[in-house]
């Protein structure tokens, strides 16, 4: 509790004045804690005598400034104290705060982020392929149709008599002189197709050193066309082209009964009147195989062969001429109009 002012009795009371007097000297005064006392305790002239506290209050006083500085913390007592200010000062002139590190904003080297991840397209489902529907029967065809229907050729009503005509034997006398072997064979007919070989041979060799493939069974007539252009044809070109001479020949075909390729008639296989020759052997080994694009020297001799084909046999085919003669040479001595030849 604040004690009662005393007039002394020396001294008169002098009337308070309406403004601050402000203290005398170049007394420092914290500014919080003058603020403190001067709201806490009334202001009183300058020449006014402070009485002294009782001795239990001032210990209180004391003690309670002491708890208010505790309180206030090293920030007010740095802040009452003008010394410990200016060192404050002076130690962060010396020792600065380490400034924070600004963000980098070099982004070079980093790659930029996508603006939108790509999505990938979901695969679609793949459905499982349906059993295939039953294709339609084609319709039947006509019952009465000529496409297959063959040609009569008068040659097909020709059958052996008892006795062997002159023209036959003769013909076999030629081929003996040539030193051709052969055998005779039975007569050959199908009165269905309309094949027919009345006096057939089979032929071994087309000379006394040209052998031919086994089956080769033919009429006489081409039996010694065959022969005699193994002798005055093949035989000397081989000579000249390989300088070896002709040693056997691989038939591919003689009689067949059969009709052309293509129908509409009878092919010269089915009389024994066509020989097919797929290749030449020679003495020394070598094997000349016709065929369309054969070696240079192979050709010349097969080009040979064939141009001079043309006249002995009425119809020359061979590779260029159609696909089914692309691998062998055809011969035969169809009859033709004025003794005409077809030659490709």
């Amino acid at each position: 509790m604040e004690q009662p002012l005393t007039q002394r009795a020396d001294q008169p009371l002098r009337p308070r004045s309406k403004h601050r007097v402000r203290p005398r000297g170049k007394q420092q005064v914290a500014p919080k804690l003058a603020q403190q006392q001067t709201q806490d305790q009334p202001i009183l002239p300058a020449d006014a005598l402070v009485p002294e506290p009782r001795p239990a209050e001032a210990q209180k006083a004391g003690t309670a400034t002491l708890e208010e500085q505790k309180a206030a913390g090293p920030k007010d007592a740095d802040a009452s104290d003008p010394i410990n200010q200016e060192k404050s000062r002076e130690g962060k002139r010396q020792h600065p705060e380490p400034s924070a590190t600004e963000p980098s904003t070099d982004t070079e080297g980093e790659p930029e982020a996508p603006s939108a991840v790509p999505i990938p397209t979901q695969r679609p489902d793949i459905a499982e392929p349906k059993p295939p529907a039953a294709a339609p029967k084609p319709p039947e065809k006509p019952a009465d149709t000529h496409d297959n229907k063959i040609l009569p050729d008068p040659r097909s009503a020709e059958l052996p008599a008892d006795k062997m005509p002159a023209e036959e034997v003769a013909c076999r006398e030629r081929l003996k002189t040539l030193g051709v072997e052969f055998e005779e064979h039975k007569a050959e007919h199908d009165a269905e197709i309309g094949c027919s070989i009345p006096y057939p041979i089979v032929m071994k060799t087309l000379g006394k050193s040209i052998s031919i493939g086994a089956g080769a069974e033919l009429n006489c007539q081409m039996a010694e066309a065959a022969a005699r252009f193994a002798v005055e044809v093949i035989q000397p070109a081989a000579k000249a082209e390989f300088g070896a001479d002709l040693k056997s020949i691989g038939q591919a075909s003689a009689f067949v009964c059969r009709p052309r390729n293509g129908g509409g008639k009878l092919s010269e296989h089915a009389f024994g009147n066509a020989l097919d020759i797929a290749s030449f052997t020679l003495s020394d080994g070598r094997t000349i195989e016709v065929g369309p694009v054969p070696p240079e020297k192979d050709a010349n001799f097969l080009n040979t062969i064939r141009k001079a084909a043309c006249g002995p046999f009425k119809t020359v085919l061979g590779p260029g001429s159609d696909p089914d003669h692309a691998l062998h040479f055809h011969f035969d001595l169809e009859p033709r109009r004025n003794g005409g030849t077809f030659c490709q």
